[in-house]
């Protein structure tokens, strides 16, 4: 049975101290997609509802959704510390402090939801893994099998938030950082295809846009008219074609040199991964089918003393959206 949890997802370190003994009670146990079949059967549907309930409101809250997930997985796997609302915790550190407040008001909600089906059950970082999924198919993006039981965690790890990799990043400097998460090129260009939503400020993007030589030149002007050279917080769509729909044309536009930030058009840059760009542009299917695969990998847990809570198989689901 799952240990029980916070009703809100939302909460100070001080007040997990007192569920110290639970959660390492449960440090054996072994994530399953059955995991609240028995526990909580409404959980899925609950979350799910309130999901497209939220993209329904504002399509951006998919993409939102995927980057809380991101952030939380890449610094020592996907446990909900992220959430964790301490003054110096994770959220007040550099590269979360542009997440949309929007997506820890959404998972918040939906733990109340879920709360009021099942009290003390279901960890907020389950329902976090869930909601990305969620979203990402609210989009018209792949669905793909969450595995369940995670524990949420007890700490929160400001020193570590600077590991996903900033929109400023070489290719070299991609490749180095998603090596360190066991994660291979193919994976990285695969998994940055949910760039095809989603939004960033003027400020990730201004160094490509004024100075980059790598970006289609109508295309650079067209943001520079929005986005100041001394920045702004001005918002840009990640991709300009179909920007509130799941598909493959980030990497089409790729091709044409007009990926948002740096760290895009790196990947398409005359350099090991234009290949891999280039197979993605023309099949949709094969890009879906590559994130099926991934979403589906068991993985290891990261750290192992937080078993369930940390596996690297669902970091790859908060791969999706970085910025």
């Amino acid at each position: 049975m799952a240990a029980s949890v916070s009703a809100s997802c939302l909460i100070s370190l001080s007040s997990l101290a007192v569920v110290l003994v639970a959660l390492a009670s449960a440090a054996s146990a072994q994530l399953s997609s059955t995991f609240y079949d028995r526990s909580c059967p409404n959980a899925l549907s609950t979350i799910r509802s309130g999901v497209n309930s939220a993209v329904r409101q504002e399509p951006r809250v998919g993409a939102s959704l995927l980057r809380l997930h991101f952030h939380d997985c890449f610094v020592r796997g996907c446990d909900a510390s992220l959430l964790l609302n301490d003054t110096s915790g994770e959220q007040s550190q550099g590269p979360n402090l542009t997440l949309n407040p929007r997506g820890f008001v959404v998972v918040n909600s939906i733990k109340a939801q879920v709360e009021s089906v099942c009290p003390g059950i279901v960890s907020c970082a389950d329902i976090l893994a869930v909601a990305a999924r969620d979203g990402v198919v609210s989009l018209g993006g792949p669905s793909w099998t969450v595995l369940l039981g995670r524990r949420d965690s007890t700490a929160s790890f400001p020193g570590q938030t600077s590991d996903p990799p900033p929109p400023t990043s070489s290719l070299r400097q991609l490749l180095s950082a998603y090596n360190k998460k066991n994660l291979n090129p193919t994976d990285m260009v695969a998994l940055s295809g949910a760039h095809t939503i989603g939004q960033a400020q003027c400020s990730s993007f201004n160094d490509h846009i004024y100075n980059d030589t790598n970006i289609n030149s109508a295309f650079a002007a067209s943001l520079r008219a929005n986005c100041p050279r001394a920045g702004s917080t001005a918002l840009a769509p990640l991709d300009t074609t179909t920007p509130n729909a799941f598909d493959n044309a980030y990497y089409t536009n790729l091709l044409s040199q007009k990926g948002l930030l740096h760290s895009d058009q790196e990947l398409f840059n005359n350099g090991s991964t234009d290949s891999t760009v280039r197979s993605f542009a023309s099949q949709h299917v094969g890009l879906q089918q590559r994130l099926r695969h991934g979403h589906g990998q068991d993985g290891q847990p990261q750290p192992p003393d937080r078993n369930p809570g940390a596996d690297q198989a669902q970091l790859l689901e908060g791969q999706l959206v970085n910025y």
